[in-house]
Parts: C-alpha cells; structure tokens; sequence
C-alpha cells in the first residue's frame, strides 16, 4: 500500500508538501481569515510574465515571479486606494495588466513559453534541493510573521469597515501580510503551479473555517490538513497515474464538500466538539479518496529487457528491432504534443527500471534528464539525434540548435535503427541475432518507402511545390525530397511559440504571392489558427499532417512508416489541389 513511498521522486515531493504544509497552513489561514482568496490565486497567475522574463533571459525562475509579485502586490495596493475602485476590480484590473504583458512577452519578445507551462500547472515530480530550500523558507517566515504580526491582522480582519481590502495596505502590518501571501504562492508554484495554488493556500484553511472560530487551533488544524491533503494526493497521483497538482486539488475539493455536508447536518444539532469534528470528518474523507486511488493498480510487463522510449517516433522504431525480446515502455503517447509534455508518475517509474533510455534527441525530450534524475536511474540514455547523419540548425530565441524532427529524413532512420540495434544487443548478447534480423527487415521497409515518396513527389512540378505548416517540424522531409516551405503558422520549431499580428500579416501576403494551395495542419496542434488565414487566403486546409507524433495505434499514421506515406499523399494531394496523391504498394 505504501510503496509509492519508497520512490525517490516521491520523497522528494513528500518533503516538499511537508514544508508547504507549514507555510500554506498559517498564511492561509490569514487569508481565509482577511479575505483575501482572491489575491492570492491572483498573485499566482500574475507572476506570468516574471515567468516568462526569467525563461527567456536564462535567470532563475523563482526571481522573475517574486519580482512580478512585488510588483502586483503594490499596484494592487496603489490602485486599490481610489474609493471609486472596489478591492476585488482593483486586483483584476492589474491581473489582466499583468497577464497581457506576460503573452506579449511569450509572443513578440521572445517567441517561447518553453519552461513555463510546469509552473503555471505545477509537478511535485520535477521537485529539487532548490525548491525544498524555497518551502522551507517560506515556513520558517511565515512562522515568524505570524508569530511578531498576528494579533495586527487579527485586528484588522474584525475591523467591518476595511475588511476585506487590499486599501489596508497602506499599513507597514498589512504589508507584511500581502508579503507573506505572495511568498507563500511563489514557493508553491513548482508544486502546484499557479493556477491550481489555491488547492494547498484557501481550500483547506476554508475548511477549517467552517468547524472551528479560535484563529490558533485554525492555524494548526490547517497546517495538519495541508500535509494529509498532500500527502495522500501524492500517493493518490502515483495510484492513479495523475498529474500531482490536479490530484491535490481534487483531494482538497472532495474533502472541502464533506466537511461542508457535515456542517450543514451539524446545524441540526445543539453539539460543536470543534477539533474532534474537524479531525475524525476530514480523516474519514482522505481515507474515501484513498479507497477510490487504491482501487488503480499497474502491471509490470513481461519482456526481459526493461527499455523506455520518449517519443513515439523512438518507440517505433525501438518496438520493430526489439520485437517481443523486450519490455518496452513508451512516454508520449500518440496525438499528443512533445511541446506540452508533463511527466507522470508512471513515467519516473518506468525510467526506475529501465535498463536503456532511448531519447529522441533536441529540445522534444531535454525533459527526460530531469525524469532520469528524480527516478535514481542509473539506465543507458541513447541519444539517438547524435549520430545522425542529416542535422538541420535552426535559429531558434537568438541561438542555434538542432532541428529535433530529424526522423522526416529516411537516412536518419537508418542511423538511428542501426544505433538502436547496437545498444540492445549489448545489454542482451543472447538476443544479438534476433535484434540485427529485425533491424535488417525492417530497413528494407524504410528503404521502399523513402523511393516511393521519393517518386510521388516528384510527379508535382517542382514551382508548385510550396506549402505552409503549422510549424517548423518538416524541415528534413521538405529538404528530402525537394518541397519549399514558404512559411509557417507557428515561426518556430517548438509549438508552445505564438504568432504575432505581423508574423500573420507576413504570411498572409507570402500565400498569396507565392500561390499556395494549402496550408497543412498538423494533427496533435489546434487547427484554428491555420483555418482563419485560409479563410483570408483562400488556401484550403482539408490534408493534415504528422510532425511531432504518430497518430493512434488503430490509424493510418499509427507507425512511422504510415505516418509518412500519410504525410506524403496529403502533401501532393494539398499541392495539387486535390488532383492526385501517392499510391503506396509497401507493406
């Protein structure tokens, strides 16, 4: 039942929502207690730009949101003074100042949200030193303030006629107390993330609340339901193979609504034993959500060598050589964006255990260092973009890196099978033979299909040719086999980038003068953005295209070798208006 604990990357998180528990427990009390649950999710979601500042400038994180939070904290303050402007208006109005600053910053300043997505949502499984230090600083200046300033917040919070309100702080006291709030959100962020911050900060102080009015017995009880809340939301996460933050949130909830049900039926009722209430009801709702986690389990495969594989172009190409003589676990799952990856716990498990890590290579999958790290792995990693043959560089937020979609090239597919064959017959000597007549097969497919595409494409005369993409992902293949690409939607390689007005603008005017006939969504990408310039241009948008993943097993694109005859006919047949597309013999 408890063995989830006995991970490393569990403990790691289990330490970190013990030191929150003491943070979030006091200065959320006070936030219940002054009103202010409204600010505090606010000052969460505000540190976006900070965020975004810090990724793209290559400073720590942590220091772009305390520096957006300072800031927020006194404008809020500074707007919030004008009687015509209510507290709660006052604080939205610099919210969304805030939140559009951090999206022009993402879009026109620095071309990326890269990095930020983990802090806005949070992952007690990326958890390290640094964060803990942060918990536990966050603690101990809580326990401070709390203990030199709690009677001044007391006595502003029954003062009708300021309370609720950001104009109290105007006072040194009140000051503190904002102050206090802010760190505490900050330092929550790598765990929960911004968006879900108020699961560990307003929900259990909330339930407190509703059993209890003595303001130290509500500071303790709150501490101690924090850290059973996030406790077994972690252990619950790891059961159900569920984002941690989202897991806390849910466990908060569920525990929230019982508590409000038993209260409501305790109004019928004369009795108010407070602390046993509190205690025996919230332990029996833990322990519900507990039964529901139990009731998930995993299995271990049954292939003797444990292997993982990051993307789903890898896991193909790993599952054709290693056959049934392994147990292959595969991370991202098809349709689904690389860009936009959050591990699971599932994921750090299976790392645990692999014996060889076949990473694709690039910024697609530089997360799996991190899940290499928080697993204890002492696993192989093969970095299969290393000994390619074919290698695109892209300018990419004003340096140079590699084009990560090295698999659109046939010639680097058979470098990377090769290297796959190599690195599983050397952890199973035995099953040498097997993996080399696999391999050998299975180029010989790659080999026919990389002559037919070969020869389809070039039935299209080479001035019409032209495409536009969502993004940069199909470098190799346009390269390969003689296709111009004259733009894309997303002018990067990395998804998570945003078209500005202009970058639209530009290539709304490209279509037209170049004459393309179609603009190719990609399947794992929302589509919107490339119907409204078709809708402008007249482009059509009726063939998508698979760039960063396969598509489902059952699909047409389901393996690499589907994928790409898929890509293929779709691209001759959006080049030629729908004239004609690639007929492929190739099993």
């Amino acid at each position: 039942m408890f063995e989830p604990f006995t991970l490393p990357f569990v403990q790691e998180g289990l330490i970190e929502i013990l030191l929150l528990s003491v943070a979030a427990g006091l200065a959320g009390t006070w936030v219940v207690l002054r009103g202010l649950s409204f600010y505090s999710h606010a000052i969460g979601t505000a540190s976006f730009p900070g965020l975004v500042l810090a990724d793209g400038l290559g400073f720590p994180a942590a220091a772009g949101a305390f520096g957006m939070a300072a800031v927020f904290t006194i404008l809020s303050a500074l707007v919030g003074r004008s009687r015509r402007t209510a507290t709660d208006s006052a604080t939205a109005l610099v919210l969304v100042a805030c939140m559009a600053a951090g999206v022009i910053l993402a879009s026109d300043v620095f071309s990326s949200g890269a990095n930020i997505d983990t802090l806005l949502f949070g992952s007690l499984l990326s958890i390290d030193a640094r964060d803990m230090l942060l918990a536990g600083a966050a603690a101990v200046i809580s326990i401070v303030a709390v203990g030199l300033f709690s009677h001044h917040w007391l006595a502003k919070g029954f003062d009708a006629e300021s309370a609720p309100s950001l104009k109290s702080a105007s006072s040194a006291f009140d000051m503190v107390l904002l102050a206090v709030v802010a760190f505490t959100v900050i330092a929550a962020l790598n765990a929960v993330g911004a968006l879900l911050v108020s699961a560990l900060i307003v929900l259990p102080a909330a339930t407190v609340r509703m059993v209890t009015s003595r303001v130290n017995s509500m500071q303790i009880y709150t501490v101690l339901l924090v850290a059973a809340e996030g406790t077994v939301g972690l252990w619950l996460c790891v059961k159900t193979n569920a984002p941690p933050g989202a897991t806390i949130a849910v466990v908060s909830g569920v525990v929230f609504t019982i508590v409000a049900i038993a209260r409501a039926i305790r109004r019928t009722a004369p009795t108010s034993r407070t602390a046993a209430k509190v205690v025996a009801v919230s332990a029996a709702a833990l322990v519900f959500a507990g039964l529901i986690g139990g009731c998930g389990s995993g299995s271990d495969g049954s292939g003797e060598l444990k292997v993982t594989a990051t993307t789903t172009q890898v896991a193909d190409f790993v599952s054709e050589v290693g056959g049934n003589r392994i147990d292959l676990n595969q991370i991202l799952q098809p349709n689904t964006d690389p860009h936009e990856y959050e591990p699971r716990p599932s994921d750090v498990a299976s790392v645990a255990d692999s014996a060889i890590i076949f990473r694709s290579g690039g910024h697609l999958d530089d997360w799996v260092s991190q899940l290499v790290d928080d697993s204890g792995s002492d696993a192989e990693v093969v970095d299969l973009s290393s000994g390619i043959p074919v290698k695109r560089e892209e300018d990419e937020n004003g340096s140079t890196e590699l084009d990560p979609h090295w698999w659109h090239d046939a010639s680097n597919v058979e470098a990377a099978v090769g290297e796959i064959e190599v690195s599983l017959s050397k952890a199973d000597p035995g099953n040498a033979a097997y993996f080399k007549s696999n391999a050998s097969d299975y180029l010989a497919q790659v080999a026919a299909v990389d002559a037919g595409i070969r020869k389809c494409v070039s039935t299209v005369p080479k001035t019409e040719r032209k495409i536009v993409t969502d993004h940069d992902a199909f470098g190799y293949f346009t390269d390969r086999y003689g296709i111009e690409s004259v733009g894309t939607v997303i002018p990067a390689m990395t998804t998570e980038a945003q078209p500005s007005a202009g970058d639209l603008a530009d290539l709304d005017d490209t279509i037209r003068r170049e004459n393309v006939k179609a603009i190719f969504p990609e399947e794992s990408v929302s589509a919107k953005l490339s119907e409204a310039i078709a809708r402008d241009t007249g482009a059509s948008t009726d063939y998508t295209l698979y760039g960063d993943t396969l598509g489902p097993e059952d699909s047409s694109a389901g393996t690499w070798i589907g994928m790409e005859k898929w890509n293929a006919d779709n691209l001759v047949l959006g080049m030629t208006g729908g004239v004609q597309g690639c007929d492929f013999h190739v099993d």
